[in-house]
């Protein structure tokens, strides 16, 4: 009986050390935490708000669907594709466009702005986006071939521009009058109101080849000592938004794209 008992010890003990042995060897598997947002969300790109002049064709104009659209318009929405951010246009008169971005109602100007010494005191500018001449424009059977023989008699050119900054001191015009927009002067012109318009070289070419085609044309260049660029103007200062610009239009003429707009465009 003793010799019984005591065989079942030493089983139950043998039993209990082969449980521990098993317990020891079996490895727990540590929960693995969990890669919250491994892959970081992406910061959603940089919206800018243009303000555009949308009574300035080839440039900037209003389309049918009434959509500000345009040879800038397009150049800027290629240059937002390739620097990362969103571009958006608001449609601002010209009178008042330079006022609204003092105060910071938007971003930039994308809307024909020569670049001059004046307006740099007041606004930082991108990169040249191309340069452009002043055209003075006449009847198509008017013999004016230069201001000097419109002595006498009466031009226009949009207010605050530098096409009227041309003509604004000459003498021997019997006046000199100024539109909100150039499209007003264009029209003044066609129907003998004044003989003569001054206007930039892509606006000029525009309307004497397809709106008013048959009853306007180019007399001249003026010429100038200076070459006259045009770029975006942006808040003083806002160097976030002046770097992504000079960016895209940087890549877009690197790559073609720049070259590809102004041919669907007919640009000169």
């Amino acid at each position: 009986m003793k010799r019984l008992f005591k065989s079942l010890l030493v089983a139950a003990a043998v039993s209990v050390l082969a449980l521990g042995v098993v317990g020891c060897g079996e490895k727990k598997e540590e929960a693995k935490p969990e890669a919250a947002n491994a892959t970081a969300a992406a910061p959603a790109p940089k919206t800018i708000v243009f303000a555009s002049d949308a009574a300035y064709p080839p440039m900037q104009y209003m389309s049918e669907q009434k959509e500000i659209v345009g040879f800038e318009v397009d150049v800027i929405k290629a240059a937002a594709e390739k620097a990362g951010f969103v571009a958006e246009f608001k449609n601002v008169a010209w009178d008042g466009i330079f006022a609204g971005l003092a105060s910071k109602k938007y971003d930039a100007i994308s809307s024909s702005v020569s670049i001059t010494d004046e307006r740099k005191a007041s606004m930082d500018f991108s990169d040249p986006i191309m340069s452009i001449e002043q055209m003075l424009v006449v009847a198509k059977d008017s013999t004016v071939a230069s201001l000097a023989d419109l002595k006498g008699k009466s031009i226009g050119a949009q207010i605050g521009t530098t096409s009227y900054l041309v003509i604004k001191d000459e003498k021997g015009f019997k006046a000199i009058k100024t539109y909100d927009e150039v499209g007003l002067a264009m029209e003044d012109l066609v129907k003998g109101s004044i003989q003569a318009v001054v206007a930039d070289s892509p606006v000029a070419v525009d309307y004497t080849s397809k709106k008013h085609a048959d009853k306007i044309k180019i007399a001249t260049t003026l010429k100038s000592d200076k070459v006259e660029n045009i770029g975006i103007a942006v808040v003083k200062g806002n160097q976030e938004v002046l770097d992504l610009v000079n960016k895209g239009l940087a890549a877009i003429k690197a790559d073609g794209t720049f070259d590809k707009i102004k041919a669907q465009h007919q640009m000169q």
